[in-house]
């Protein structure tokens, strides 16, 4: 069974057009996911219509409006193992999907995969991929040069050496350190499990890159952080809130404070039991989602978007934060005043924009101006936030889980950012 082995989430960037989702159905195919003969239906399927090369891809863009586009929309999630883990790739089409998937998904990756490709080498949409990894805590990375085939001449070990050149540059600028850099042709299938004309290449395959990830560990030793999902009133049984526990452990008997609640100090009960998948467990973990009996609560007392936590380091209600941001997708500008939807863990709150304190280079993150009048897509900030209302946001440097937020306006993500520090509201 996949779930003996360890399990990592698995995001894979790059610029739209480098060749994501072709490695994807590469890795599913040389790992057994697929069948030989679904690939060679699509290639004939593809061949059909001059798009041979798509034929991996469409493994993973199933949709028929994809297929005539030539490019990814949907997000997919698929399994695959090594023979020491088993992976949940998460398909990152573009920016919003990805952004919003990281942050709002239980997809919080653990390793990404940059794919790059050799002819055209680092874009602009590398770099902010690359950039957004860092950013959401993606502290992993393994580079994929990708379509080594299509250089010229052919397998060019001097073109791969330039473009290693300026990823390295790039991901060392932005902080990553030991990344594997490897020379794959995903539609041929060289270098991703085994070497083939690649013969001059050193280091890991790509397959042997992912069996070098390291499982994270659980944040068990911090306090806990259990953001509500659902509160459900079971009869007989009493109030069972259900979510994911993000750091620390839960079991009978701990007495819990949920903030901000209904409550203006917040509300405190007592774990009776906590289940997991209907049976009773002795304790819950990081990554576990669990229900849990609570004693002294009741179903209105607390709601989605309150966090528990224990009541002698009780979660953070923030008065105003302070955040770095990535403006990802705004169709006009932000200024003072802006009040859009922030998404953190499960909690959805408006929030207003009440100073703009730096403008950095997202590339480099030098400050390019102090007190900026305006934001707009593609720029990188340091900002003051005022929620409308109580919320549970913690220093990403804490809490990465609850220091990381998405911010939604007109039905898509604008923007996407980490919490450097929250100033706290008196619990009066």
């Amino acid at each position: 069974m996949a779930t003996d082995k360890p399990h990592l989430n698995l995001v894979i960037i790059g610029h739209v057009d480098h060749g994501k989702s072709t490695l994807v159905g590469r890795l599913l195919l040389d790992t057994g996911q697929i069948e030989e003969h679904v690939i060679r239906k699509y290639s004939e399927e593809a061949a059909t219509k001059g798009k041979e090369s798509f034929a991996l891809a469409w493994v993973m863009d199933k949709l028929k409006e994809e297929r005539e586009r030539g490019v990814t929309i949907d997000v997919a999630h698929k399994r695959f193992d090594t023979d020491k883990y088993y992976f949940t790739i998460i398909d990152a089409p573009g920016h919003r999907d990805f952004v919003k998937n990281m942050i709002t998904g239980t997809s919080q990756a653990d390793a990404a995969v940059l794919v790059v490709a050799a002819p055209e080498g680092v874009m602009a949409q590398t770099k902010e991929h690359a950039w957004l990894a860092r950013t959401l805590g993606v502290n992993q990375l393994i580079v994929a040069i990708n379509k080594m085939d299509a250089t010229k001449p052919e397998y060019d070990q001097k073109r791969f050496e330039e473009v290693k050149t300026e990823v390295s540059k790039l991901i060392a600028g932005i902080g990553y350190k030991d990344v594997p850099i490897i020379p794959v042709s995903a539609w041929v299938g060289d270098n991703v499990v085994e070497r083939k004309k690649l013969s001059w290449a050193e280091g890991p395959t790509l397959i042997e890159a992912l069996n070098n990830l390291k499982v994270p560990p659980k944040p068990t030793d911090k306090p806990l952080r259990w953001p509500i999902q659902d509160v459900y009133s079971i009869t007989g049984v009493g109030t069972v809130p259900v979510g994911r526990v993000e750091t620390g452990v839960i079991k009978p008997g701990d007495k819990i404070i949920f903030l901000p609640s209904t409550q203006p100090k917040g509300v405190i009960g007592e774990v009776k039991s906590v289940e997991m998948h209907h049976e009773t467990i002795p304790k819950a973990e990081p990554g576990d989602n669990v229900g849990v009996n609570v004693r002294g609560v009741g179903k209105k007392d607390i709601r989605r978007g309150d966090v528990a936590g224990p009541v002698d380091h009780p979660p953070t209600v923030a008065k105003t934060f302070t955040a770095r941001i990535m403006v990802l997708n705004h169709p006009s500008v932000i200024t003072v005043g802006y009040t859009p939807v922030f998404h953190c863990h499960t909690a959805q709150v408006a929030c207003t924009f009440e100073e703009l304190l730096k403008k950095f280079d997202p590339r480099s993150g030098a400050v390019l101006e102090e007190n900026p009048q305006i934001l707009k897509t593609g720029d990188a900030a340091l900002v003051k936030i005022r929620p409308t209302r109580p919320m549970v946001i913690e220093k990403a440097k804490e809490f990465p889980e609850l220091g990381r937020f998405a911010i939604r306006d007109m039905g898509q993500t604008v923007a996407a950012g980490v919490v450097e520090d929250v100033e706290p509201r008196e619990l009066k």
